[in-house]
Order: C-alpha cells, then structure tokens, then sequence
C-alpha cells in the first residue's frame, strides 16, 4: 500500500506540472476563505480507502440463535375453564413451531449471505490488487471481474429481499401472540373455574409473555439486520461505479465520492446557468467570489489530459472536509484570436467541462451538487476547466 500512495503521489507532482493543477502552488483552498494551505511537490492527500480495499468485512448480522421454551404442561381440570386453557397451550405450541422454523431460516440466510459477501469482498480486492501495482486502461481480465462482482452484489441484495420476506412472517406470528396474550388473559372473567384453572392460566400467561418477548427480539435483529445490510450494498454499488472507472483508466481510486455526500446540496435559483447547462457569466452570484482560487484547475494543453486521479483526490478531501459542499465547474476559454477562433475555443471548452463533470458523476458526486458556467479569459493559453467549492 505504501508503494501504491508513493505513486500517487509521483503521479500528482507530474500532473501538477502539465494538464492538471490543484489551485496553482497549493493543495486546494480552505473552505472558510482563509489563506489555502500550502503543500510542498509530491504531497499525498489521505484518501479513505473503501470498505473492500481496507479488506474489512461488510456489517456485521445478528448472531443470536433464537430458541423457543416450550410451554409448561398441565393437567385437565374437566371444567369449561380447564379446556380453554389446554386449547391456549396447544396455540401456543403452533406458535412456537412456527417461530423454530422462521429462526431456523434466518440461520440459513445468515450463512449464505456471510458466505456471498466474502466471495464480493474476494473479488473485489483482487480487483483493487491488480490496480495497486498498475494495469493497463480497460483490462479485460479486470472487466470480467468487475461483472462478476456486481453478480455476487446482486446476490447480496436477494439475500436481503429474502431476510424482508421472513420478517413478514415474523411480523404476522407476533400479531397472532399478541392476540393470544390478551385472550390468556380474558380467559380469567370466564365463570365456572377451578383454582387449579387459574394457577395454570397464570403459568400459561408467563409462557405466553416469554415468546412474545422473543418475537420482538427476533423482529428487532432483523429488522436491524436488514437496514445495515441495505446501507452497505446501497454503499458498495456506488464503490462499484467508481471502481468501473478506475478500471477503464488503469488507476486506483478510493470508495465512491457519493458515500462521502450525506447533505443535499441546494442550488440558489436565479443564477447564471441555472443547475445545468452553460451561463452567460463565469461566476455565479451563488458561486465563488470573483478572484476566489479554485480547487482543480484542469489545463486541457494536449490530448487525453490524465486529470482523474488528481480531481478524485481533491473532491475526496473537499468533502472529508464539509460534507454537505457543492461545486462550481467553469468552463474557461482563451479569447485569443479572431471571432471564429473564440468560437471554437469556448465549445471545446464547454465539452471539456462536460467531460469532467461525467467524471464527477461516475465517481458517485449527484450532478445536482455541480453548477456549470462559461467564462472567457484573456490571461488563458488554452482552455481550461475550473472547479470551485461552494
């Protein structure tokens, strides 16, 4: 891993001196407008790395084994009362086969989903491994694992639809025990009973109480079995995109920039450009200041400009730092030359934004996060694409 961030940051330093520049001599500005922060060549930007390429394991289920007590036996009295307690028990019994048989499932999809997450996290990290030591863009081999991880992911998302699925019928079985608690209970107004009747009704309510404790605990464990269990394979199918990506460049990235996003971004209405598509003006009013530094300055002076790695790490950072930030991407095109020239230079600089602003949102940042503008600058060699933070 050290030799991997060494040439990260070798390959910073290069991009840096050619197409792509983060903020001129800095790293990238400070977000509350104080002086940037200045990073000497070949710095490296801490990166998390995704849950895959850490080789952690995905969350944790529930590992409690749910088992049913049966209920407590009892002899007939040969009153009305006494029949009415033995035909409670005998519910009582259906019930609690009901609920082995739902835990005994949930054992078994337990297992099986532990076992597809680690044939994931398997592929996956052989994936992060062959990009660690470099690969050529697009290697086919990489291409087929990508498709065979995004099988088992799948997988992992029907293993949840079944654990849903079970809930359901959990959900049912605790209705009906709570039905039968208050019936256990109502059978005590009954006329005609025996004071064995009654000592054997308060038995059958303790048996009664206990499984609907269990229920709720079975509910409860799965019910938060299911929600990280979402969360993760919601996490990892963005980590899958942006992992898509890296494979098509040859270059190894962290986890998804979506997964690092939790506030939405609001866009103030009025602004020059509107929340997509090119402004008349290079800096929206909601934008930066006019002479604000930018986070990424990308320099498109030659063809296939590699900037990815570079804008990755910025916008990682950008958002480790405030999560809930949104981005200004401004198209900038040289002036120089005549009308025609000036023409053309802008529609290439549009494209190029464009281009980076697709990048972005294969990283996993919403598009909604990204404002897009156009400006015209004299100063400028060539075209040029800047990204500022909002």
């Amino acid at each position: 891993m050290t030799k991997s961030r060494n040439w990260t940051g070798l390959l910073g330093a290069a991009l840096l001196l050619s197409g792509c520049s983060l903020a001129s001599d800095s790293l990238w500005p400070t977000l509350a407008g104080e002086d940037p922060v200045s990073a000497s060549p070949g710095q490296q930007i801490a990166i998390e790395p995704s849950l895959a390429e850490r080789g952690a394991t995905p969350p944790a289920l529930g590992s409690t084994n749910f088992q049913v007590q049966p209920p407590t036996p009892g002899q007939p009295t040969g009153t009305f009362v006494g029949q009415k307690v033995q035909e409670l028990r005998e519910d009582l019994r259906r019930l609690q086969g009901s609920i082995a048989q739902h835990n005994d499932t949930l054992q078994q999809i337990r297992n099986v989903t532990v076992q597809n997450a680690a044939g994931y996290h398997g592929t996956v990290a052989a994936i992060n491994a062959r990009l660690q030591v470099g690969t050529t863009p697009g290697n086919p081999i990489l291409v087929n694992q990508w498709d065979q991880a995004q099988r088992q992911l799948e997988t992992l998302g029907t293993d949840i639809a079944k654990m849903n699925e079970l809930a359901n019928r959990v959900a049912a079985d605790s209705n009906l025990s709570a039905y039968m608690l208050q019936s256990t209970r109502a059978a005590y107004g009954l006329s005609g009973a025996v004071e064995e009747d009654h000592r054997q009704l308060n038995i059958l309510e303790d048996d009664v109480n206990r499984t609907v404790v269990l229920i709720d605990r079975l509910l409860n464990e799965m019910s938060d079995d299911v929600r990280r269990q979402t969360l993760y394979v919601s996490n990892e199918r963005n980590n899958l995109q942006t992992l898509a990506l890296a494979i098509k460049n040859g270059q190894l990235y962290g986890s998804s920039l979506a997964n690092r996003a939790f506030m939405p971004a609001t866009i103030a209405q009025g602004q020059s450009g509107g929340q997509s598509g090119f402004g008349p003006t290079p800096r929206p009013s909601a934008g930066p200041a006019m002479g604000a530094r930018p986070l990424v300055v990308i320099r498109f002076d030659r063809p296939n400009v590699s900037y990815e790695e570079a804008l990755y790490n910025a916008v990682s950072t950008a958002l480790e730092r405030r999560p809930d930030a949104s981005f200004d991407l401004v198209a900038v095109s040289t002036n120089r030359g005549g009308a025609a020239q000036t023409s053309l230079n802008s529609t290439n600089a549009r494209r190029n934004a464009e281009r980076v602003l697709r990048t972005l949102t294969d990283m996993g940042l919403p598009a909604a996060r990204v404002n897009l503008s156009a400006a015209s600058s004299g100063d400028s060699a060539g075209n040029e694409v800047h990204l500022y933070v909002r």
